[in-house]
């Protein structure tokens, strides 16, 4: 009976970390987009002044 608990904890594991990267590389991308947009912005105030 412990054995089977074991494997339900493992495959639920997997499953956690499996979600956790699309999560993680769904947060760069968002990064990367704002910190591009704060760049442009920036460039274009710098410009303009």
């Amino acid at each position: 009976m412990a054995k089977t608990e074991l494997s339900r904890k493992t495959k639920t594991e997997i499953e956690d970390s499996s979600s956790l990267k699309g999560t993680l590389a769904s947060v760069f991308l968002l990064g990367f987009f704002l910190v591009i947009t704060w760049i442009g912005v920036y460039l274009l105030f710098v410009s303009r002044f």
